[in-house]
């Protein structure tokens, strides 16, 4: 069970969840109503979310690696390496993921014939290692990073979908309704996951402010001070709700699935209203941690509304 800790295994089974409700609630249901066969196997679509996992959890063992220190002041009681995992077991178990991850991701690439997921799985740990040793010590970067990395991970399933077409259809596809389509929604989801994970951030950023500060951290709460983070998180979630009542009234085909709107409602605005509400209650460390499980809350019942999308086509 420490293992699986280590590797937060309730956020790699949220990630393979999210790409596999994207092809299999969203995309596949896109392509069948536009009449496309789909050329990526189950096989080698289970190797991209394969690729995509082990990257995650070597770089959730990373970031505790280089994180003792501040982990011991945070949380002292859940610090797992270095007391219940010896160092260099977890730094072996990072090299073994990231490994088996960038070579998992490099064949995806050398089927799909496409050199710039090369780059990206190299790219990836990379920016991973960074930002467990630097990005994450200065405002904002670090945020960034990690949520611009959750972005790709959903932008990555239908682009991996359509470089396999393309592949036996020819760049045509790409000219087509169920491609456009099909990009249109999955990059409203990477949007939803980059925004949304930008928050959850700043948020832990609050929670761990104590053990931060201890190791000369330069993160949001620290540079600019609780009271300014609260107001720079609210105005995200203003922008966040709008933009999601924005694209209910926009797209039209939302009317024709009888459960959108009680969803929109239930599913997606109560929980941001919650979040918000216990956003501006929070006081202390516990207070922080119960908004991030909130955060939490807001993405599942975002990867939950991919399923419902899919039954417009």
């Amino acid at each position: 069970m420490k293992y699986l800790k280590l590797i937060r295994y309730k956020n790699i089974l949220m990630i393979g969840g999210m790409q596999y409700a994207l092809r299999y609630g969203l995309i596949l249901p896109i392509l069948s109503h536009y009449e496309v066969s789909p050329v990526l196997s189950h096989l080698r679509f289970a190797l991209v979310v394969m690729s995509t996992v082990l990257l995650a959890a070597a770089g959730y063992i990373i970031n505790d690696y280089f994180d003792i220190r501040i982990d011991r002041i945070n949380k002292p009681g859940k610090v797992l390496i270095g007391r219940h995992i010896a160092r260099r077991t977890a730094l072996f178990l990072h090299v073994l993921l990231t490994m088996t991850g960038i070579l998992t991701g490099l064949f995806i690439a050398y089927v799909a014939r496409k050199e710039i997921y090369a780059l990206m799985y190299i790219a990836v740990p990379v920016l991973l290692w960074y930002y467990s040793t630097t990005f994450k010590r200065h405002i904002v970067i670090g945020n960034l990073v990690i949520s611009f990395l959750t972005g790709i991970v959903v932008l990555l399933v239908v682009s991996v979908e359509f470089a396999m077409l393309t592949k036996v259809y020819g760049e045509q596809i790409i000219r087509t309704e169920a491609c456009s389509t099909a990009w249109f929604y999955t990059t409203g989801f990477a949007i939803f996951a980059f925004l949304s994970n930008f928050i959850r951030e700043i948020i832990k950023d609050a929670e761990d402010i104590k053990g931060d500060k201890a190791v000369g951290c330069k993160t949001l709460p620290i540079a600019l001070g609780i009271k300014l983070t609260k107001v720079f998180v609210l105005v995200l979630e203003g922008i966040s709700l709008l933009a999601m009542w924005a694209i209910y009234f926009y797209v039209d085909e939302f009317s024709s699935v009888p459960l959108a709107l009680p969803y929109y409602i239930i599913g997606l605005t109560v929980p941001h209203v919650l979040l918000i509400y216990k956003w501006i209650k929070a006081d202390n460390s516990s207070d922080y941690h119960q908004v991030s499980n909130y955060s939490k809350l807001v993405i599942l019942m975002g990867i939950i509304f991919i399923l419902l999308v899919g039954q417009m086509f």
